[in-house]
């Protein structure tokens, strides 16, 4: 059975790269019906990432989704992008500032088309000046926000991880668009929900600015992991093992026999909490020659049996093959794809133990072109027009 909880609702994305589409994702996930509106010929850009126009960084945010082609420019593109407003629930753009009025999408407009319309517009660094028009990518944004400064290694300063500023956006966005529907129950009226990478990216940044300002604390990256003791040790196979140890001196006490040291916590560096925070590379120096001795599964088994938090540094290939993702069913595929099987990893939320148990693979450009126009034909004295 597959959770649909947003069934009904209708949403035109005209959004590009990540923040907008991913935003649109999250609603089809959940049973919205999401067109999406692309440009004739080039699509959404991301499609030609890796030549052609189906690049696995378009697939990731663009499953679950029709797509047809229009150019607002054109007066009859206009025209029926027009009609798909007057019955949508939801329009999405990430536009810079400026360019939903050079392409007659704005707020004002749409909404004097359909007043019921939540219109959520993204930007990178909001609405207002000074920094407006400045052109903001998911880097840009993570260093302005100071969460960049969390992540990267002072001693080897090189930007890591995936794109967290425009996922972040993405969801910060489909939950202000959840916001304006529930309200929309209740005054009939829609929203304007703006949001911006460098407010995304400030807000889940949260727990930084909150040391500072209740407590003068500026972290930096080594703050958290030393506050809640966790740790990365390579193995003897060279593979990688986490552990999270965080404050119950049980963690320590079972991890003592874990390692066979029972005297460990006798030693200054492991006498405290504050000690072990204290002497963080103290820990790491006595704990890291004592994983190196024996293979990550051997480790795994017995810390897991002594209850001590951890877990194997996996790659995506790894977690596919745990017995943990085969039966929660994370992965979950459209044998149909237009360019044979897609796979991808299901929505993570379940309702009443429903889950989403399939899905529809990202369309290639100007799938329902023909379909969706057909669909918002009006019949107009014995003629039908659109």
């Amino acid at each position: 059975m597959t959770a649909r909880p947003l069934a009904g609702v209708s949403v035109l994305e005209m959004g590009t790269f990540i923040t907008g589409p991913a935003a649109g994702m999250l609603l089809a996930d959940m049973g919205a019906e999401v067109i999406k509106i692309e440009q004739p010929g080039t699509g959404d850009p991301f499609r030609a990432f890796k030549g052609g126009l189906y690049s696995p960084h378009f697939q990731t945010y663009n499953r679950n989704k029709r797509s047809i082609t229009i150019d607002p420019k054109k007066p009859d593109d206009l025209a029926v992008l027009d009609r798909l407003v007057e019955d949508a629930d939801v329009f999405i753009q990430n536009f810079r500032p400026g360019v939903a009025q050079r392409l007659y999408v704005d707020a004002a407009r749409l909404q004097a088309i359909n007043p019921r319309l939540v219109y959520a517009s993204i930007s990178g660094f909001g609405s207002e000046w000074p920094d407006r028009d400045r052109p903001a990518f998911d880097t840009v944004a993570q260093a302005a926000s100071g969460f960049l400064r969390l992540l990267v290694n002072p001693e080897h300063p090189r930007v890591v991880g995936p794109a967290i500023a425009d996922a972040m956006t993405g969801f910060y966005t489909a939950l202000g668009i959840l916001a304006a529907l529930n309200e929309r129950h209740t005054t009939g009226k829609g929203r304007v929900v703006e949001t911006s990478m460098f407010e995304a990216m400030c807000h889940f940044n949260l727990d930084d600015f909150t040391h500072l300002l209740s407590a003068g604390e500026v972290m930096g990256p080594y703050s958290r992991p030393h506050v809640s003791q966790s740790y990365v040790f390579r193995c003897e196979d060279g593979k990688w093992l986490a552990l999270h140890m965080s404050s119950p001196p049980k963690f320590w006490e079972n991890l003592a026999s874990a390692v066979e040291r029972p005297d460990m916590l006798s030693l200054p560096a492991f006498a405290t909490r504050e000690a072990r925070i204290a002497h963080y590379e103290d820990v790491v120096g006595f704990l890291a020659p004592i994983f190196a001795t024996r293979p990550r599964a051997e480790w795994c088994e017995r810390l897991t049996r002594l209850e001590v938090p951890n877990s194997p540094v996996h790659d995506s290939a790894e977690v596919l093959a745990t017995e943990q993702a085969r039966v929660l069913g994370l992965e979950v595929s459209d044998p149909d794809g237009p360019h044979g099987p897609f796979r991808t990893i299901r929505f993570p939320v379940s309702f009443d133990g429903a889950r989403m148990d399939s899905v529809t693979a990202p369309p290639v450009l100007g799938a329902d072109d023909v379909a969706v126009r057909r669909s918002i034909e009006r019949p107009v004295h014995g003629i039908r027009r659109v």
